[in-house]
């Protein structure tokens, strides 16, 4: 069942422009639409920045870094700073969920949640800003030697439309805590919370350059943050191909970069599980965000005395989402983010079709307005199908059968990605040994989406390189510096 009429007021449309050196600044480039995916209508004109647009605002942010208030600031100060945008962010809770939802396409209750969980990254990260330390050496001679962390200088940041207000903050928090400096490029479909979190930066008092947000597509403004002089750092979240574009664009400047790319993550269910337990989690795990996750768990490999009674069971869930706007109470799965999107999805269906999987349910678009698709299951899918090897990035979960439990780390390593992995079993030595042999670098064990700021996430492979979240990610944010002091004598 779909309603597609936008519910209520529509949400506040905060700024539109770019920000640079604490000013909200006209775009060089052509103007570009942000649209509401439920309904295809234009939501704002958002400026798009030039080369020299990019440019001011990496020069903003060098001139911070080196000679401006935040070279100078202290780190406890640089915490209360983050601890007050944390608190603006806390304030503003419905009204982010509710720009983030319309712009994005998430169901407003899981944008809720979303911005708790960037609350709960700003705050993490501004405890962390005075605790940032060296260690001292013993070394021959009986000098006094000594390492210190230091910050990297001026990092470019780009985010990826599915989850725009938490990759942000996944990535301003551990920037900000370490004394950098951020120009920031957010998705072309999804700005609109980033501009309003650099709003809501100004209010509490960051100096001038320390955050710039920059707008436009990333064949040109991304690929000139890339591949500026001036950036010191790069981190991205987005596609692999993309990445290993960046890669190759930023290797004349050997700039440090950080991937956390997409994933084919393996959900493993022994006939040992809580089957409900089990069932609620491929569920959230193939669901959530309407499958647009990179640490979706698509591939459901499920052992054969239980397989059908599993997949009947998830169907009866699949079958009983309600479809409709995001914005609305009701729904519990809104829009794929594009019509380009939808195709991907529908295109990857058609195969699975022809490759001989089994459709249980869904598969279709829904409604001729917006981009829906019915949430979807095949069964009898094979480890070489395509649907199985592939990101989808929709809700789409592929079931995997297996007997012999000895083979399936082998089926669930044979990937070329390694984001995530999930198990259920009641049996915990089986559970504690996936988890130290299965190629992935976030393990969920009885549950799956258990996200915390404390909790280092990225992938191995080609899953990406570098962490965010907890102490992790301060690393790719510092360099160590080592001091070595002389002495030719002893007190006596």
């Amino acid at each position: 069942m779909m309603n597609l009429q936008l519910p209520g007021a529509t949400p506040t449309i905060g700024p539109t422009r770019l920000l640079i050196g604490n000013a909200w600044k006209e775009g060089s480039g052509e103007p570009m639409s942000t649209f509401d995916p439920a309904t295809g209508a234009a939501i704002a004109n958002v400026a798009v920045a030039g080369k020299e647009d990019v440019d001011a605002a990496v020069r903003s942010a060098r001139t911070a870094f080196e000679l401006g208030a935040w070279s100078r600031m202290d780190a406890a100060d640089r915490g209360r700073l983050l601890y007050r945008l944390a608190d603006l962010v806390a304030g503003e809770r419905e009204a982010l969920a509710a720009l983030e939802s319309y712009n994005c396409g998430m169901k407003i209750g899981d944008a809720r949640d979303v911005v708790g969980l960037v609350i709960d990254s700003l705050r993490y990260y501004a405890g962390w800003c005075d605790k940032i330390e060296g260690t001292t050496i013993p070394i021959r001679g009986g000098h006094f030697a000594y390492t210190r962390r230091q910050p990297v200088g001026v990092v470019g940041q780009i985010t990826p439309w599915n989850f725009p207000l938490l990759m942000l903050a996944w990535k301003w928090g551990p920037a900000l805590a370490a004394g950098n400096c951020v120009v920031m490029k957010p998705a072309e479909q999804t700005p609109l919370t980033a501009l309003r979190m650099g709003e809501l930066a100004l209010q509490a008092g960051f100096p001038e350059g320390v955050i710039n947000i920059i707008n436009g597509p990333g064949e040109t403004v991304g690929d000139w943050l890339v591949t500026h002089p001036g950036v010191d750092k790069l981190a991205f979240t987005g596609h692999v191909e993309t990445a290993k574009i960046i890669q190759r664009r930023a290797a004349d400047t050997l700039k440090r970069c950080t991937f956390e790319l997409g994933g084919k993550s393996p959900l493993v269910v022994f006939d040992d599980c809580d089957l409900e337990e089990a069932v609620a989690g491929a569920y959230s795990a193939n669901y959530w965000h309407a499958g647009q996750c990179c640490s979706a768990g698509s591939r459901v490999y499920v052992q054969d005395g239980i397989r059908e009674e599993f997949v009947s069971r998830l169907a009866q869930k699949v079958q009983a989402r309600r479809l409709g706007h995001q914005l609305d109470e009701r729904t519990d799965q809104g829009p794929q983010i594009s019509t380009e999107q939808l195709d991907k999805i529908l295109h990857y269906v058609a195969g699975a079709q022809q490759q001989g999987a089994r459709l249980v349910t869904g598969g279709t678009r829904v409604g001729d307005v917006g981009n829906f698709i019915s949430p979807t299951i095949f069964d009898g899918v094979h480890d070489q199908m395509a649907i199985a090897r592939e990101e989808v990035f929709g809700p789409v979960a592929s079931i995997l059968e297996f007997d012999d439990p000895g083979r399936i780390l082998s089926r669930a390593n044979d990937t070329p990605f390694g984001l995530a992995a999930a198990v259920y079993t009641r049996d915990i030595d089986k559970a504690l040994g996936f988890a130290e042999k299965v190629n992935a670098g976030y393990v969920w064990v009885n549950c799956y989406f258990v996200i915390d700021a404390a909790m280092p996430f990225g992938g191995m492979k080609q899953s990406g390189n570098g962490r965010e979240n907890g102490a992790a990610a301060l690393e790719h944010y510092t360099e160590l510096k080592s001091v070595i002091v002389g002495r030719k004598g002893t007190f006596a």
